[in-house]
Formats: structure tokens, C-alpha cells, sequence
């Protein structure tokens, strides 16, 4: 087999290559002949130190068992499925098939699609070219008008905003519109590393260059030929790696670790973060040069509380996607229960809205999530607020009707409790979850003795 594996070796590196998506080559038995470059990249091994392991060990597939059924089949197919990339996130796939034949032995083709921004469409719904964000606040539109121009961009841009407001999707999409979008698209979080791993994952290093230097890593700059690199946390890269990203950005060229050949790469520059560099400057803890490189380009993304009814369209988004998902027919939200989401602050932002609702789904059985099938965390925190009445409860101050007010929400779901319990204290008290005494103090204070 080695003979044969040898034979088939040759171009195969080249094929693999050409191929703009991950692509692996395996054995009749499943084991990796060869990975290409881009699902180095997604899995983080080389495709030397994979040679010969069954292919569920490097991509970790969650339908392993449907791609063994398939390749049994001997036939072309696709199936979906997510795999876990190397920083342990689990990202939705396609996978193509196709089993070949040489002589007697049989070799699997498979290529991998990434659908995450298909999936993660959370914010963005690629419905026109020009109408690529969901949501129709003032500072969406403003983006949304904005996109072409980004993408047809080559210069450096810096994607500004808070956490869990879409940064790295933008990112994505951006890439997705350029001219480059047929190239990869390589994202490298700052502050996941050490500065010492982040420098070889970002430029690479040759045999030797430190201990544990096995063999040659090309380095994500280098992956990244062609198509865009995505430096997410950029305010977390260290100072001595912020000299070397500068001259980088300058000249397009670099150095790998322990190497004295110079490598010139094609590349745009996307970074993003949740700090302010310009703060960061006057701290001295991030290079005004490296600072101007950086901001040519520049989107501040709004935090979702700013985002008005954004906020219902996500969350019919959301509930979709895991109504769908856990298989159930709810319909959509109570009246309270919008009124909640629309007034609570959302630190966590977007991705705090989407947990929210797939906490709903999860706790409702059918039909629409009303107010209790919200997390409990959502109260604590709207009435925190109500009790500081020098601060709104929410964005809609100037819309009366669409105000939050907790005490008269409270209020009405005591006298809900009590009418469906015939007016029996001791029976509402427990559906409200409250003790005896509790609800008889809610009573006084509101009135309705």
C-alpha cells in the first residue's frame, strides 16, 4: 500500500492546493494520506503529523458514522454535520464525497465547506447583495450602505464594538463580498495565545527555530495568500509583536521564525476588538503608528441595546432557527415576553439575545414563550433597574406605550395568579414561586389587600 500510496502521492499536494476549501485525501480504511493547506488551518495539524490517522481524529465529525455509511455506498455524497477547529469551536460543515477507484484499491476524496456564515446568518441574512444585515436601526442602515465600499476595498479596517455584537461575522461577510472571496479567509484571535505561539502561528517558523520546531509551519499570514486575514482582539497583541505586525503591514513581507528567506504574501487586513485603541494609545499600551495603519477603514458596530426593534427581528430570527432545530411548533412571543426582551440592556449582546431565546425554546413546550419561560436573571436585572428610577428602563423613553415598567408588570402578573387561582393566596403564592409572606407584602404594596 505504501508503494501505491507513494504513486498517487505525486501532484497530490498540488490537486489538494487548488482545491478553495479543506480538503482531505484518506485510505480505503479512512486514514489521512494528505490534508491541504486550509484544513491545516481549520484543524491546526500539518498534514505530515496526521499521515496514516483515521480522519475522525483529526476533523472530530459529529457524523462520522453517516460518512462511513456513505464511503461503504462506494458512491459520490454530501453530508452536514460540525466539526470542532482548533480552537475548540464547533463550526458547521458540507462535506463532498467521492470515493475513486484505482485498480484495486479504493481512496476517498473529501472536501470540507465551512457554512458557519451561512449558519451564523444571526445578523447578517444574505438576502441582496446590498441588504446584508438584519436589522433596520439607523446605524444598520448606515453599515449596510457602507458594505460595498468595505468590500471592494483593499486597505486595513478596523471593526469597532462592544462584545457579542457580530464583529467576527462582519468580518466574514466583508470577505465574502470582495474580490477575494474565493481565497481563504484566515482568522487569528490575539489574545487566545501566548506571545510566543501567537508570533509562529501568525508568521510561521522553519524546522528548528525552537525547541519543539519539528518541522515547517507556514504560519496564517502565509495561509492567508490571496484572501483575507482576520485579526480578532487586536488590542490583546503585545507590544513587541505590534512592531512586527506594523512592518508587515508595510511592506507585505516577512520573515518566518528562524528563517532568513523573506516571503511576500497578497493579503487584506481585517482587525477588530472590544477595546479603545485610541485610549490605549495615550496609555501607552498600544503604537499610535500601528494604530493609524490599522484604522484606515473604520466600522463601529452599535451595541444591540442601541438597536431599537433590531431586537424583535433577531429574536423572531433566533426562535426560528431553534424552534426548528428542537423540532417544536411555537409560534412566537407573548406580548410581556417581548416587552421584556425589548427593555432588558443585553451586556452580553447579540449572542446574550440568541442564548436567551434558545433557553425559551428549550423550556417551552409549544405554542408562544410567554414571560416565564424567560431566564430568570432577566427580572433580577430589569428590576435592579426599575428600582433606580433616575435611570430609563429602557431606549424607548420616548414612546410611552412601549415603556417597561416592572411594578406594573409585577403587579398584573399577582392579579393573574390570583384570578386563575379563584383568589386563593396560599395556590398563587406557590405558582408565582414566592412564600406566603412575600406575596402578603406584594399585596400591601401594591394595593390589592
Amino acid at each position: 500500500m505504501k508503494s501505491k500510496t507513494d504513486d498517487i502521492s505525486i501532484g497530490l499536494r498540488e490537486i489538494l492546493e487548488a482545491v478553495p476549501y479543506g480538503a482531505a485525501f484518506l485510505d480505503d480504511r479512512l486514514r489521512i494520506v494528505r490534508i491541504n493547506s486550509l484544513l491545516e488551518a481549520l484543524t491546526g495539524y500539518q498534514s505530515e503529523e496526521v499521515q496514516g490517522l483515521e480522519v475522525n481524529q483529526v476533523i472530530r465529525i459529529n457524523v462520522f458514522k453517516e460518512l462511513l455509511n456513505e464511503v461503504k455506498k462506494g458512491e459520490r455524497f454530501t453530508i452536514e454535520g460540525d466539526i470542532i477547529d482548533v480552537n475548540r469551536r464547533r463550526l458547521p460543515v458540507k462535506i463532498f464525497g467521492k470515493v475513486i477507484y484505482q485498480e484495486d484499491k479504493r481512496w476517498v476524496l473529501l472536501i470540507i465547506e465551512d457554512l458557519s456564515l451561512l449558519k451564523g446568518k444571526a445578523i447578517f441574512l444574505p438576502q441582496t447583495r446590498e441588504d446584508l444585515i438584519l436589522g433596520n436601526s439607523p446605524a444598520i442602515l448606515k453599515i449596510k450602505d457602507m458594505l460595498p465600499v468595505f468590500a471592494a476595498s483593499d486597505a486595513t479596517l478596523l471593526i469597532e464594538g462592544e462584545t457579542g455584537t457580530g464583529k467576527d461575522l462582519l468580518a466574514e461577510v466583508i470577505h465574502k463580498l470582495s474580490p477575494r472571496a474565493d481565497h481563504p479567509f484566515i482568522k487569528v484571535n490575539c489574545g487566545a495565545l501566548p506571545e510566543t505561539l501567537l508570533e509562529s502561528e501568525l508568521f510561521g517558523h522553519v524546522k528548528g527555530a525552537f525547541t519543539g520546531a519539528n518541522t515547517d509551519k507556514p504560519g496564517m499570514i502565509k495561509l492567508a495568500n490571496g484572501g483575507t486575514l482576520f485579526l480578532t482582539e487586536i488590542g490583546d497583541l503585545p507590544l513587541t509583536l505590534q512592531v512586527k505586525l506594523l512592518t508587515f503591514l508595510d511592506d507585505k513581507e516577512f520573515y518566518p521564525l528562524g528563517s532568513s528567506k523573506k516571503i511576500k504574501v497578497d493579503i487584506r487586513v481585517i482587525v477588530a476588538t472590544n477595546k479603545n485603541l485610541r485610549q490605549m494609545v495615550k496609555e501607552g499600551k498600544f503604537r499610535e503608528d500601528l494604530f493609524y495603519r490599522l484604522n484606515v477603514l473604520k466600522i463601529q458596530l452599535p451595541p444591540l441595546r442601541e438597536r431599537g426593534e433590531d431586537i424583535l427581528i433577531l429574536a423572531d430570527y433566533f426562535l426560528r432557527e431553534f424552534s426548528e432545530k428542537a423540532h417544536k411548533k411555537i409560534k412566537g412571543f407573548s406580548e410581556q415576553a417581548l416587552k421584556v426582551l425589548k427593555s432588558y440592556k443585553y451586556p452580553g449582546n447579540i449572542r446574550e439575545l440568541r442564548n436567551i431565546v434558545e433557553y425559551a425554546v428549550h423550556v417551552c413546550p409549544d405554542g408562544l414563550i410567554t414571560e416565564k419561560h424567560l431566564p430568570d436573571y432577566l427580572w433580577h436585572s430589569l428590576k435592579e433597574e426599575t428600582e433606580q428610577p433616575q435611570k430609563p428602563v429602557s431606549d424607548f423613553k420616548n414612546n410611552k406605550e412601549e415603556n417597561f415598567n416592572w411594578s406594573e408588570f409585577e403587579k398584573q402578573r399577582i392579579i393573574e395568579a390570583l384570578i386563575s387561582c379563584g383568589g386563593k393566596k396560599s395556590e398563587a403564592a406557590k405558582k408565582l414561586c414566592w412564600s406566603r409572606s412575600t406575596l402578603w407584602r406584594k399585596l400591601k404594596k401594591y394595593g390589592l389587600e
